[in-house]
């Protein structure tokens, strides 16, 4: 060590197992430190002697102090290992192993190189430590070095840290139960999507390819344009936004989306992104427009059936002859039994909407099958032709999907005046996963009036039957898929268009 004037001394310890604790300096109370709340330690890693005591005497003022000359001395903690020529030597691979087991973060090598040590390790010594530094060296010098090394130790972890919690956040992301997806905030009509989790992925079917573009390729056909509209208007001003919208998956399947956006900003103020959560909630908006239709469907025509049986039990009291009473008698039995029918398609309906995901694929095929058989059995003059491509199974686990094709045969079958109706169910599939069933009648075609309101859900329903329509609907509409009712001159044709495996 140098021996000029701007060195201070302490006295030494010999004891290779000692910590030194220093009085910090005030002017460098601002040093970096790998932890805030606790100093550095530098290890020397060499025999008591003088040069050893004078290190650990000038580095000292500013870190811990631990000592070794032993190769299991780097089994310990430390910010700094400073060795001599002799250590380094007998160091070796356990050198290398340790800033292994440091990695990703910094751990600095110091080699010294006195007078006599000058040359023997030094064609090797830039591969395994961080810097060399001659002797004698001025005080100022070495803990200038030392410092930096440290310092960038600190960075290191700091940086590391950081990167940790960045790691934790995104994958509390990744595995959050909704959908998550990070936007850039633009000038423009765009906001190129820089985000998605694994949810959103297995909601959507989009991935990293979509990365870039804005989210409205969720967005299609049967989306309602005045939601499109909130949901910009909320982007433009940079506010939340928060809304139920219709979109559709990868492979054109629909579902209903809660979504929810949150401007993200920075220090200054400015949004700089938008966040959004994505949930699925299909099923929530079927049941509360089943339980909508139930209610005015219970509520119209209990209310007017039960009127009639009323009027009619009057008249059947005050009725002069025997004929007006067996009308008033065929009236109320009637009626009492359209309200039977009426009980018995409202549970219906529930059962078939609020069904549980299937256990495992149906063959629509025998499903079909199954189901001439049964119409023809109870409607011996009805023809019942199938069209199904091939001889192998179709199996779909799309629920409810039977009960759906039965009720549209045989409503079509039983409200055909024709002695002989005729259905025809037609399948298709196609190489996208999804199937088309078709059923076509040539009966009298259903009224518009009773069609409207699939979309509407505002006409009054005024009889059981059209809670055959609402049945077929929410069974596609849970599928996500399409469904169509096609009425001409020559009869009715019900589409529906499901994927096999929604």
């Amino acid at each position: 060590m140098d021996s000029g004037p701007d060195r201070t001394y302490h006295a030494a310890d010999g004891d290779e197992s000692a910590e030194r604790g220093a009085v910090p300096d005030p002017e460098r109370s601002g040093a970096a430190t790998p932890d805030a709340d606790a100093e550095a330690t530098v290890l020397l890693q060499m025999d008591a002697d003088r040069d050893r005591d004078l290190l650990a005497e000038a580095l000292g003022e500013r870190y811990r102090i631990r000592t070794g000359s032993d190769p299991s001395a780097l089994e310990g903690k430390f910010d700094c290992c400073v060795l001599d020529a002799k250590a380094f030597d007998a160091a070796g691979d356990a050198l290398d192993s340790r800033r292994e087991r440091a990695d990703p973060a910094f751990l600095p090598f110091v080699l010294l190189v006195s007078e006599e040590s000058r040359g023997r390790p030094a064609n090797r010594a830039w591969d395994r430590v961080d810097d060399v530094i001659e002797l004698p060296v001025a005080r100022r010098a070495l803990l200038t070095r030392v410092s930096n090394l440290i310092e960038r130790r600190a960075t290191s972890l700091r940086l590391r840290r950081t990167v940790a919690d960045l790691r934790l956040k995104e994958r509390a992301m990744d595995e959050a139960p909704v959908g998550i997806t990070l936007a850039r905030a633009t000038d423009g009509d765009d906001n190129p999507l820089a985000y998605l989790n694994e949810e959103f992925e297995a909601l959507t079917g989009y991935g990293e390819e979509r990365f870039g573009e804005d989210c409205r390729f969720l967005q299609g056909p049967d989306t309602a344009e005045e939601t499109t509209d909130e949901i910009r208007a909320g982007l433009d001003a940079e506010r939340s936004v928060d809304v139920d919208i219709l979109n559709y998956r990868a492979n054109g399947q629909k579902f209903w989306n809660r979504l929810q956006i949150e401007p993200l900003r920075n220090e200054a103020d400015e949004t700089t992104h938008f966040v959004g959560f994505q949930t699925d909630i299909t099923e929530r908006k079927i049941r509360e427009r089943r339980l909508e239709v139930m209610a005015r469907v219970l509520n119209h025509n209990l209310r007017n059936k039960m009127n009639l049986i009323s009027g009619y039990a009057d008249l059947l009291r005050d009725a002069p002859d025997e004929e007006s009473q067996r009308r008033a008698l065929d009236v109320i039995s009637e009626t009492a039994s359209d309200l039977t029918g009426i009980a018995t398609a409202v549970q219906k309906v529930d059962e078939t909407a609020s069904a549980p995901p299937l256990a495992a694929p149906i063959d629509l095929r025998d499903e079909l099958i199954e189901l001439r058989n049964r119409i023809r059995s109870s409607y011996p003059d009805a023809e019942i032709a199938l069209s199904i491509p091939g001889d192998d199974p179709i199996e779909v686990t799309v629920v409810g999907l039977p009960a759906a094709i039965s009720e549209a045969v045989e409503n079509a079958v039983k409200h055909n005046d024709d002695p002989s109706p005729s259905v025809e169910v037609r399948v298709e599939q196609d190489s996208e996963g999804w199937v088309t069933i078709g059923v076509e009648d040539d009966g009298p075609g259903i009224p518009d009036h009773e069609t409207q309101v699939l979309e509407s859900g505002e006409t009054s329903l005024t009889h059981a039957d059209r809670l055959g329509i609402w049945l077929i609907y929410w069974v596609v509409a849970k599928a996500g898929g399409e469904f169509d009712i096609d009425t001409g001159e020559d009869g009715t044709t019900i589409r529906l268009e499901v994927p096999a495996h929604p």
